[in-house]
């Protein structure tokens, strides 16, 4: 077809269209057709690098069909005429066949071969931009939805022009949340688009031990600095000037050093040994090098002589030694620069980083005080159990950790029996207790009442015992770790702010302890079991000369301390891999804390229990890298306290205390 025919055919199309929608005659006179011929070449080219002028034209035209416009666009809903330049949106009919609809009004035009109007097709990169310009609008919406997604969209790729969108919109929202965050976020744009240093320096300080991890990322960016190099000296109190540098310094290497210098073309550039060496063979002439003899070249000073005449004669190119760099450094001053914004806003943004940093100090502070006391309720829940068997009974029970183990799987097979969580874990908790619990009777019946006051006997059988229940664990559940999921309501963490928080289920973990250290207590102190329990402590003899069976309190108490091991295994595993080997984990610590805080004593175990997981905790921070080498730390520790206060924190009475 001749490109007269073509160009007939366009111009028919076009009046046939008016024909069916007289409506449609306005359109090439309307404002958004004639910003969209202004950068017709642009949009219809499709180009990255030339697209921007006409997004950002569109973006700030203040229009109504300027959004309709981005939209459609941005869908690949755009179509132009080939002949007449018009653009439109349009939906597909059929194959070959379009309804296309005016910009500027949104009204059907009709319906036309699609051959006559050319698809705008914009590649991920412009559909990028073009929902970078859309957000101004989204802003506004009245969908909160649509409005947060805008902020969303604000927060992940700001632009200097959501600045003054951002404000237009803060007057008018009513959602007291997003304007809220509306605000904040202006701040946050303010401190890098402002174009007034003051209203920068003002955002900068309403910061002020702001904990966000968005106002560093838009700080940090301020006090970017540049190492330059200065002919002679400079004021030390220029505001620009972040620190003078030392060529040779940690923070400055003299190559780097040297570098520098070359890069400003202030030196020649340096020469590496192995290339002067080189040099130096490639002009050997008659055994001489430069009038040296090769025999004379034998210190860095004469090789370094015979260079410097080659490069004077020009056989070589001009260049410093290694020996020579300090030499040639020397009337430069290198200096750290701040290079991003000018010296008040960079002085705001250090006094206010500086503060944030204080405040980061003291709230990893509390972080870490708050890990050490979610490990210390661990590792007490896992030791009340042992400091009643060991500290009371005084029998080494190295099989403890594998009653941890028994109550964690008793957890796993109620939750594949129970499918609730929560009533799983109920019912786990008193029947872990019942499992231990008659675990520990039946080894104490056949075990170790035949090995009281025989402790080196009691800590082979029991060792033996716990490498027996491992295997017993493996042959029924395998090796591979089983789930014990905790309920929804514990999903999730306690968050305080950006540094400080803790997880739902060490809260539990913690308040389990309490509840635990109290039952410990009343049982104790305000039961019979308690009390004839400390009579055969205390004098074993004289308790049964007044009817106490010694023989059932210690089968009991036994029984009582597996029971809470079982309790702790239920509630470890809630967080902890479920394995015939997970009790290992826990049976030293819960030895050193039964030992540091006084073998026999509830309060010196709950004592031990801190002083084990603070200080754990604290060597982890010290040595976060090596996690082993932060447990082999703690071991020393807890061996060297012990050789100053060999009975604990708190010293036993009784019968324990003679073990």
């Amino acid at each position: 077809m001749s490109a007269f025919r073509r160009f007939f055919v366009g111009i028919a199309s076009v009046l046939l269209l008016l024909l069916a929608n007289p409506g449609a005659a306005q359109d090439a006179e309307a404002p958004i057709q004639k910003l969209l011929q202004d950068h017709g070449e642009a949009i219809a080219k499709s180009s990255r690098t030339t697209i921007g002028p006409a997004i950002q034209a569109l973006a700030t035209s203040g229009l109504p069909a300027a959004q309709i416009v981005l939209e459609k666009w941005q869908a690949k809903e755009m179509w132009r005429n080939e002949d007449t330049g018009l653009f439109v949106y349009a939906e597909e009919v059929d194959r070959d066949t379009i309804k296309i609809f005016d910009f500027a009004d949104g009204a059907e035009i009709g319906d036309s071969p699609d051959k006559d109007f050319a698809q705008l097709k914009p590649n991920s990169g412009i559909r990028g931009l073009i929902g970078a310009a859309l957000v101004q609008f989204q802003l506004s919406d009245a969908d909160p939805t649509n409005r947060m997604t805008a902020l969303t969209a604000i927060e992940r790729d700001a632009e200097p022009s959501h600045l003054a969108a951002l404000r237009s919109s803060i007057e008018n929202e009513s959602d007291p949340s997003i304007r809220s965050r509306k605000e904040r976020l202006e701040q946050l744009l303010t401190i890098r688009f402002g174009e007034i240093d003051e209203e920068r320096i003002a955002a900068i300080e309403g910061f002020r031990g702001d904990l966000g991890v968005d106002v560093r990322a838009a700080l940090n960016p301020l006090v970017a600095t540049r190492i330059d190099v200065v002919e002679g000296g400079i004021p030390e109190d220029s505001p620009e000037i972040a620190r003078i540098l030392k060529a040779g310094s940690d923070a400055l290497p003299v190559p780097a050093a040297y570098d520098l210098l070359v890069g400003a073309n202030l030196v020649p550039p340096r020469i590496s040994r192995e290339d002067r060496r080189n040099a130096l063979i490639q002009n050997i002439v008659d055994g001489s090098v430069a009038g040296i003899r090769v025999a004379d070249l034998n210190s860095e000073a004469t090789r370094d002589m015979a260079y410097a005449e080659l490069a004077r004669t020009g056989a070589v190119r001009a260049a410093a030694t290694e020996s020579e760099l300090e030499d040639r450094m020397a009337g430069f001053t290198f200096v750290e620069r701040y290079v991003a914004a000018s010296p008040p806003v960079v002085e705001a943004a250090l006094s206010t980083l500086g503060a944030i940093d204080t405040k980061v100090g003291l709230n990893q502070a509390a972080d870490l005080a708050l890990d050490g006391l979610s490990l210390a309720s661990i590792y007490f829940l896992a030791a009340i159990g042992l400091a009643i068997t060991f500290g009371v009974m005084g029998v080494i029970n190295m099989a403890h950790g594998e009653f941890i183990m028994m109550g964690a799987y008793t957890g796993y097979v109620v939750q594949q029996i129970i499918p609730d969580y929560t009533v799983s874990i109920l019912v786990a908790l008193p029947l872990a207790f019942m499992v231990t619990f008659a675990a520990g009777v039946a080894m104490e019946r056949l075990v170790i009442r035949w090995l009281y006051h025989r402790p080196l006997e009691t800590l082979l059988a029991t060792f033996g015992i716990s490498i027996a229940l491992q295997q017993i664990a493996k042959n029924i559940f395998g090796t591979q770790a089983r789930p014990l999921t905790s309920p929804a309501w514990l999903d999730g963490a306690l968050v305080i702010n950006d540094v400080v928080s803790i997880s739902y289920i060490r809260i539990a973990i913690f308040f389990l302890a309490l509840l635990f250290l109290a039952f410990y207590l009343f049982l104790m102190n305000r039961t019979r079991i308690g009390l004839e329990t400390r009579a055969v402590v205390q004098n074993p003899r004289m308790a049964a000369s007044m009817g106490i069976n010694p023989d059932r309190i210690n089968m009991l108490t036994f029984g009582l301390g597996s029971g809470i091991a079982g309790v702790a295994g239920v509630t470890i595993g809630l967080y902890a891999k479920v394995t015939s080997e997970m009790g290992q984990d826990y049976i030293v610590q819960s030895f050193m804390t039964v030992v540091v805080g006084g073998v026999g004593n509830i309060w010196g175990t709950l004592l031990g229990a801190t002083m084990v997981g603070f200080l754990q905790k604290g060597i982890e921070w010290l040595n976060p890298s090596n996690t082993l080498a932060a447990q082999t730390y703690m071991i020393l520790f807890i061996i060297l306290f012990i050789q100053f206060r060999p009975k604990g924190i708190i010293a036993l009475k009784g019968r324990a205390a003679e073990v």
